[in-house]
């Protein structure tokens, strides 16, 4: 199905009956990522999935957005459906926006489900900032001894040859977006959020390391932290068997 929200035309997934759980997939993925999670819903709920803003089959924000962005425009999507009480799931950057709506909606949220959520800004050690600085310098010296007068174009390549995969994977206001987002520091926001809460964490997230979700179980009042073993950043995948058994123990109350 397809709905246009705010000018911007966006798909998403309907089905079931019973309790509202919206899922928001992560930074580059897609509907078809939240798939797994769906599946083990839609018999005993409503269950919705959308493709956000520049990903899957919605088209892109107009203008660079950053978390809040994504936020407010997933709120006027909820309001599009005439829903006015919602259980939420966020995966990765889905996280952000699930953290976001939380703090601001204590009326529309009734619980949250965090999946290895981003929103803590990482911590920076000394390697990180050789690595930054180096790779200013690399630039530096592309810009100068590549041949080209238009500055931009050289830097679009150097970024496609060098940079990270998320960004050589994105394009115009997406790739403006992405900085946006992941420089969205949401720690503040944690202790706002006052609704039952469940963080599920793979212990080798790389991307959004398992010391993130213990400060978030830290900030967060009614919150608990289920740790998945051997599970990487897309834990409810990794452990599948797992995962489908802790969030119906946590829903067991609200399915039908």
């Amino acid at each position: 199905m397809k709905v246009t929200v705010n000018g911007i035309n966006v798909y998403y997934i309907d089905e079931g009956e019973g309790e509202n759980i919206l899922l928001l997939h992560g930074w580059g993925a897609n509907i078809q990522t939240m798939i797994p999670i769906h599946n083990i819903l839609k018999n005993n709920a409503r269950v919705i999935v959308l493709d956000l803003p520049g990903f899957g089959e919605s088209e892109l924000p107009k203008e660079p957005w950053n978390s809040y962005d994504y936020a407010d425009f997933v709120k006027k999507f909820i309001d599009k459906l005439n829903i006015n009480r919602i259980i939420l799931f966020g995966h990765s950057h889905g996280g952000r926006i699930s953290i976001i709506l939380a703090s601001q909606y204590r009326d529309l949220i009734k619980k949250v489900i965090l999946i290895d959520s981003a929103g803590i800004k990482p911590k920076r050690n000394l390697k990180y900032y050789i690595k930054i600085y180096s790779f200013k310098f690399l630039k530096k010296l592309y810009i100068l001894f590549t041949q080209g007068k238009d500055k931009k174009d050289k830097l679009e390549k150097f970024y496609k040859k060098f940079g990270s995969t998320d960004y050589k994977e994105s394009e115009g206001v997406m790739r403006q977006t992405m900085v946006k987002v992941i420089n969205d520091d949401l720690k503040k926001l944690l202790k706002d959020i006052k609704v039952p809460t469940l963080l599920i964490w793979g212990d080798k997230d790389e991307e959004t390391p398992l010391y993130m979700g213990k400060i978030m179980e830290r900030e967060i009042q009614d919150s608990g932290l289920v740790v998945l073993e051997n599970a990487g950043h897309y834990s409810y995948v990794d452990s599948f068997g797992k995962f489908k058994a802790v969030i119906e123990s946590f829903l067991k109350e609200d399915f039908i």
